[in-house]
């Protein structure tokens, strides 16, 4: 695993949470080394970030558990059930993914069994990174898979550009070897499975974007599972005005409307302050028309360059004639993601890709 998160969230795996661990791991073990255990996971845990500290633990599991590798699974297949913590039990998929390798069908079973108590999508990448053909099979056979956690680790898993993850670059350069796993996930009447074949399709867009575009064009949008499904996917190219994205949601004609009443307020604000767009588009067509409308802030760097961020506002239809008053309210905070820096920001309206108006604001931080 690779990656950092916030202190918040490394905070709920501490010395405290591992020593309840040890606590179960004796129920689940008798004899078990609960101290052993706890004193192992909770050393040199302040420097740690919140992976550091899962691959730390499932170490310390490796040192406690039974040294066979398949009286070990039995013990965390007892544990997983009752964790009730999906964060914690993200450490028993990267224990499979750091000493299973040499039981592939044991670690296989193990991981579609433990993802449904928190997920393996970490894990299943150490397989695909040694195995990829192999690991590809049994993935495509958990995309037909009854439980919506097992078919969600099918996408999510072979995802290219995992965030927290490393990248898997060989289907970086080939997206068609996870073509037979989306296909059978096109339509899964699962939110929590269609939100993980979007964020899979939108990780190809970014590398092979006429790929992706294409896979959606043979896929039958007006199915409404498919269709929210292709319209997240080609939310970064939308946002970036590809005409083919824009055209095959009816959003590539150029936008017949007048721009009017564009604030951006206030003119000077603080970090930590609220900003306000707001704005009228009029229609100034004999017919309706398909608006995607998104609105783009140029964020200062420390160097004084600006780098754009284009976020979605609203899709729309307007009718002929028409007109339609938008506001937006963002709080200008930083994030682990982004930190903001003082200077003049550009904000710009864009419809259908194309930018009608602009403003500006300058921040004090």
């Amino acid at each position: 695993m690779a990656g950092a998160a916030a202190p918040e969230l490394r905070e709920r795996l501490n010395a405290a949470r591992f020593r309840a661990i040890g606590a179960l791991l004796a129920e689940c073990q008798p004899g078990f080394d609960a101290p052993r255990f706890a004193a192992l996971a909770s050393d040199g845990l302040e420097s740690l970030t919140l992976l550091q500290r899962l691959r730390h633990g499932s170490r310390a599991l490796h040192a406690t558990l039974p040294p066979s590798y398949p009286d070990a699974l039995a013990v965390l297949r007892i544990l997983a059930p009752k964790l009730a913590d999906g964060l914690a039990g993200l450490m028993l998929p990267d224990y499979v993914g750091e000493y299973g390798h040499g039981h592939f069908v044991e670690s296989m079973d193990a991981l579609e069994y433990l993802t449904r108590f928190s997920s393996a999508e970490f894990a299943i990448r150490e397989f695909l990174r040694r195995d990829l053909d192999g690991t590809l099979v049994v993935m495509e056979r958990w995309s037909r898979s009854p439980d919506e956690h097992v078919r969600r680790l099918a996408s999510e898993g072979s995802r290219p550009r995992l965030p927290w993850s490393f990248r898997l670059e060989a289907l970086r350069a080939d997206p068609h070897r996870t073509a037979p796993i989306l296909a059978n996930l096109r339509a899964d009447p699962s939110l929590y499975v269609r939100k993980s074949v979007a964020n899979h399709l939108n990780d190809i867009s970014h590398d092979h974007p006429d790929v992706m575009l294409a896979r959606l064009r043979s896929w039958d949008l007006a199915h409404p599972h498919t269709q929210w499904i292709a319209k997240r996917a080609a939310r970064t190219l939308i946002k970036a005005g590809h005409p083919g994205a824009l055209a095959l949601f009816n959003f590539g004609r150029r936008p017949a409307v007048t721009l009017s009443g564009l604030r951006v307020l206030p003119r000077r604000l603080r970090l930590g302050e609220a900003l306000t767009l707001a704005f009228t588009l009029t229609s100034t067509a004999r017919r309706a028309q398909d608006l995607a409308i998104d609105y783009v802030v140029h964020y200062v760097k420390a160097s004084g360059a600006t780098s754009a961020k284009v976020f979605k506002l609203r899709e729309l239809a307007l009718a002929p004639g028409g007109s339609v008053t938008l506001t937006k309210r963002q709080t200008v905070r930083n994030f682990t993601t982004r930190r903001h820096h003082p200077g003049r920001h550009r904000v710009e309206i864009q419809v259908n890709g194309r930018i009608l108006g602009a403003g500006a604001f300058d921040l004090r931080t």
